[in-house]
């Protein structure tokens, strides 16, 4: 269905280009390098690309677009070709090759004149034709209905048939046969025959969204069968009379999603381009909007409340269980079980030696160390003062960290009165108001002067280090 898709693409591509390529696909010419100024002119090269064969295959083309040949042009056209049979017959002073001169004359200046190559919006061809007649035959003027007056004419031709002709030839009939007419519908629009192509794919690919669709919705649960074309929107483009060009985007998809193209890089440099356009934006607007929040809590006082615990809706507690005094037993077992015990050798020396050396610091210690083992007896006793203190103090918190209920109503009460004494405190003082004052004052400092470093802060950069960090890992 992806090589189908790239098919209608190329199809629809070459529909939509086939008007304004026309004169390429009928000359099979391109020209390269031509300039024309007021200075000088550089007649460039042409270049033939296309068999005649080839053009004239593809030019078929016109039946489906409502192309046929204009008539003026073409009876203009057929009058040369009289001609030139005449000239080769009966030479430049026959009386028929006389009336041929003359129509051909009136026609090229009713050509001229009447611009007939606009209908078929090719008056650049028109004016190249012109361009073309006045190099050829200059005139004080620089007319073009004067050089094809001059042209057309027995006196002109004599002597030198075969070089004019071969000049009309080359030069002037490529471009009055780029001239056409397009028929016109009941509609009011060019008649346009490419929905009889394109109506087979799109009867293919509404079938196959329609299949597509219907699956993703059965086999995803919650997806409904709107629900998964809006997934596949944009397969829509297949089933769109108008607009084809955007054919290019289901076609795509479909490309990367058979693996045959790879869009990751492109991707990828797409969703940067994206965060870099709007990276600053969102983070201003977001922290911003996080300290206006802040600013409004301040100001509604909710600062007061939650120091005092005088919220104004109910605390809802979903597990019957107080996190806090749970949190606060957890920290302490562990300490209890595994850090005091880890940790009791150097904590047993260091205070053995602090009273140690606090004991013989004092008056008492010169009276015992003059007594036979002194210095040993005071290590004994301070070895065992900490080793049972140590070991007591483990003890007592293994003890108080069973199941206990007055311990948890203790800690409990502990916490609250921490909270109500220092919302008191604040209050008493006066100091919350000031305290709000001061704190909305910090949070505007904040957004002039970090926000906006924040915003003018080179997203480049950040994606430089984000694409670093990537590579790394």
């Amino acid at each position: 269905m992806a090589l189908v898709a790239v098919i209608n693409l190329v199809i629809v591509g070459f529909d939509l280009s086939y008007i304004p390529l026309r004169d390429f696909w009928l000359l099979g010419q391109v020209t390269i390098g031509e300039i024309k100024t007021a200075y000088g002119q550089l007649p460039g090269i042409e270049l033939d690309l296309l068999p005649e064969n080839v053009s004239q295959s593809i030019t078929q083309y016109d039946v489906v677009k409502g192309i046929i040949p204009n008539r003026d042009t073409q009876e203009y056209l057929a009058k040369v070709e009289q001609l030139e049979l005449e000239l080769a017959s009966n030479g430049v002073d026959s009386a028929r090759a006389k009336t041929l001169f003359g129509d051909i004359r009136r026609r090229s200046i009713e050509i001229v004149q009447t611009n007939a190559f606009a209908e078929a919006n090719k008056t650049g061809n028109l004016e190249r034709i012109k361009n073309r007649m006045r190099s050829h035959l200059p005139n004080q003027d620089n007319s073009a209905k004067a050089a094809f007056w001059r042209f057309w004419t027995p006196d002109y031709f004599q002597g030198r048939v075969a070089e004019e002709m071969a000049f009309f030839e080359t030069e002037i009939k490529p471009l009055l046969e780029t001239n056409y007419y397009r028929a016109i519908g009941e509609n009011g629009g060019y008649v346009d025959y490419f929905g009889l192509i394109d109506f087979p794919f799109g009867v293919l690919f509404a079938l196959e969204f329609l299949g597509r669709t219907w699956f993703i919705s059965r086999r995803r649960v919650g997806i409904s069968w709107l629900d998964a074309m809006l997934w596949r929107w944009y397969d829509i483009f297949f089933l769109l009379p108008i607009w084809r060009w955007l054919r290019v985007i289901p076609v795509t998809v479909r490309l990367s999603q058979a693996r045959i193209i790879n869009l990751n890089s492109i991707q990828k440099q797409l969703s940067q381009g994206l965060v870099a356009g709007i990276a600053e934006d969102v983070t201003e607007v977001v922290i911003i909007r996080l300290i206006n929040q802040i600013q409004t809590s301040v100001r509604n006082g909710d600062l007061g409340r939650l120091l005092s615990q005088q919220t104004t809706n109910t605390y809802v507690d979903i597990n019957d269980t107080n996190e806090i005094i749970e949190l606060i037993r957890i920290l302490a077992k562990v300490t209890a079980d595994r850090v005091l015990p880890a940790i009791g050798p150097e904590v047993e020396t260091l205070l053995q030696y602090s009273i140690e050396k606090s004991l013989k610091q004092s008056p008492a210690y010169q009276g015992i160390k003059m007594l036979p083992g002194g210095d040993r007896t005071v290590s004994i006793i301070s070895y065992q003062l900490v080793s049972q203190t140590y070991s007591a103090f483990s003890s007592t918190l293994q003890a108080a960290l069973a199941e206990d209920k007055q311990f948890d109503r203790l800690v409990e009460s502990l916490i609250s009165n921490i909270g109500k004494s220092v919302s008191s405190e604040l209050q008493a003082q006066q100091s919350m108001t000031k305290i709000e004052l001061l704190l909305v004052d910090l949070l505007e400092e904040i957004k002039i002067n970090y926000v906006q470093r924040l915003s003018q802060e080179d997203i480049e950069d950040i994606l430089e280090q984000t694409r670093s960090l990537r590579q790394q890992s």
